[in-house]
């Protein structure tokens, strides 16, 4: 029932059929608000849509990594690593990647009565940076769950999970504050260390490439004094714990995903799979493929 689009390599994308389109607008859950299209992005090289003919859908896209543009009501907005804008239905626009910067982008189309509270405002760039209580691999997992619910359903049921994950995906972007707001109590004591900020901002952007500098200047010290810091906290370098934290997050999709290894391998910020073959071999002992295989032997036993 799901048709897949072609294109970027590591992409991921699902067009729904226009019979379970229809499905969704008349069922009295999921017409509050659904989805018709969603796909993820890596390194989308020449990447451009316009369209002349105006849609019926609302249009997101959120860039985590490189930067775009779009352009609607004849203006030109540029985006950038960070920002998200949402376009209205019914109107002409345009937008693609920038030709020296590559965009990597998660995007949405969806329809439904609540729609509009949701894209209120967002036809300008809006920004989700990193901070101490930003939660932006939370809101990844959400729309990666959300995505595979829809490449894998059977049935209404699984039409209505989707649609209430998506209020949550979208929710955590209209209401910025209160989604970051939520987590404060249960932050540990010491929270606030440069050390603990700074493996923060790592997680945060374990889909990115990042290097020492990007990390130091966040937590506002120089690369020497924070590595030297972090080295005797941690005791490993920072560029190392952080390529631990990308094996620790391809493990995580290895089991508990259908993601291929090349698809994998944009997930945590490395374009080149025999790179990303050699640093996870080195971690684990084995090739990605060959850890996925032995966990699912031992799990059948």
């Amino acid at each position: 029932m799901i048709r897949k689009k072609d294109g970027f390599q590591g992409e991921r994308a699902v067009v729904l059929p226009p019979m379970v389109v229809e499905l969704q607008e008349r069922d009295p859950i999921t017409r509050s608000l659904y989805l018709t299209d969603i796909g993820y992005y890596p390194k989308a090289e020449h990447h451009h849509r316009r369209r002349l003919q105006p849609i019926d859908q609302y249009v997101l896209i959120h860039c985590v990594d490189g930067s775009g543009y779009y352009v609607l009501d004849g203006r030109r907005r540029e985006v950038r690593r960070g920002q998200y804008f949402i376009l209205p239905p019914g109107k002409p626009h345009e937008y693609g990647t920038d030709p020296r910067d590559a965009w990597t982008i998660y995007w949405l189309h969806f329809r439904g009565e609540q729609a509009a509270i949701y894209a209120e405002g967002a036809d300008e760039p809006r920004t989700i940076g990193v901070a101490l209580h930003s939660r932006i691999g939370e809101r990844i997992l959400i729309f990666d769950e959300l995505l595979t619910t829809l490449q894998a359903h059977q049935g209404l049921e699984d039409l209505r999970y989707a649609s209430s994950l998506l209020h949550h995906f979208l929710a955590t972007m209209r209401y910025l504050g209160q989604y970051r707001r939520a987590l404060r109590s249960d932050e540990p004591r010491d929270a606030c260390d440069v050390v603990e900020a700074a493996i923060h901002f790592m997680r945060e952007n374990v889909e990115r490439r990042v290097t020492l500098r990007d990390v130091a200047a966040y937590v506002g010290y120089s690369p020497s004094h924070f590595t030297t810091l972090f080295r005797r906290r941690i005791g490993q370098s920072p560029l190392a714990y952080f390529c631990r934290l990308k094996v620790e997050r391809a493990c995580h999709l290895l089991l508990h995903s259908d993601l291929k290894v090349n698809q994998i391998c944009y997930k945590v910020g490395i374009d080149d799979p025999f790179y990303f073959s050699r640093l996870f071999s080195k971690a684990k002992g084995v090739a990605p493929s060959e850890f996925r295989r032995i966990n699912e032997e031992h799990n059948h036993k």
